[in-house]
């Protein structure tokens, strides 16, 4: 039992973590920060974490009767996400950094308004779609889908599944509390590089994931 726990708690982070890609979004989001101190920064990537938690873990346990209660299917769910993708990835190539960037007083003040900005950008587009995208939840609804019957079963799926999105969210927050450093590491020719190819990989996987919904819908009506 305490085999196949593990095997299906390190099956989550195994999965997710080439679809999340949080270093290579780590440039991303130290731009969409701006030059913030450490201090925010690790703020920030630490409330990032939590919402990806909620995110994958709702898509897990509850993502699959969502969309049936709705009666969406996993193609609508790509179509719209990768819309969504796209045009963050588009807004990334064509950003200066000023529209982008977290506000310096915002940045260098901790009262509730301050707060609540922070928590805001961190969801929007930092949480999601950036880093969980359409892809990351169709993926963490497939995983979640075949949930076991047995009582026994189900608690010991429901605690691996957990586990499993605290692994996973625990690389991105050890990415993103480094996003300086890594941007450090590669200079400013090298962050700008690194910068607009995320950016064109993310307009490209929006682009994917669009284009997989969009042949899912057309394979449903062939279905029908």
């Amino acid at each position: 039992m305490l085999i196949l726990f593990l095997k299906a708690a390190f099956l989550i982070p195994v999965t997710l973590l080439p679809i999340l890609n949080p270093l290579g979004i780590a440039p991303v989001f130290a731009n969409l920060l701006g030059g913030v101190s450490r201090q925010v920064e690790k703020r920030v990537a630490l409330q990032v974490a939590i919402n990806c938690w909620f995110l994958l873990v709702g898509a897990i346990f509850i993502g699959s009767h969502v969309l049936d209660f709705f009666g969406i299917s996993l193609p609508i769910v790509r179509v719209s996400g990768g819309i969504l993708v796209a045009i963050s990835g588009w807004r990334l190539l064509g950003d200066s950094g000023q529209e982008a960037a977290i506000s310096k007083q915002v940045a260098q003040t901790y009262d509730d308004e301050a707060n609540e900005e922070l928590k805001a950008r961190s969801f929007y587009p930092i949480s999601f779609p950036l880093t969980v995208g359409p892809g990351t939840i169709a993926a963490s609804i497939t995983l979640g889908a075949s949930t076991p019957t047995g009582l026994v079963d189900r608690v010991v799926s429901l605690g691996s599944n957990a586990l499993g999105a605290t692994l996973t969210v625990l690389v991105v927050y050890i990415c993103y509390r480094s996003a300086n450093k890594i941007v450090g590491l590669l200079g400013r020719l090298g962050t700008m590089v690194v910068l607009r190819l995320s950016a064109f990989i993310l307009l490209c996987i929006g682009v994917q994931i669009l284009w997989s919904g969009v042949l899912g819908l057309l394979a449903e009506i062939n279905v029908h």
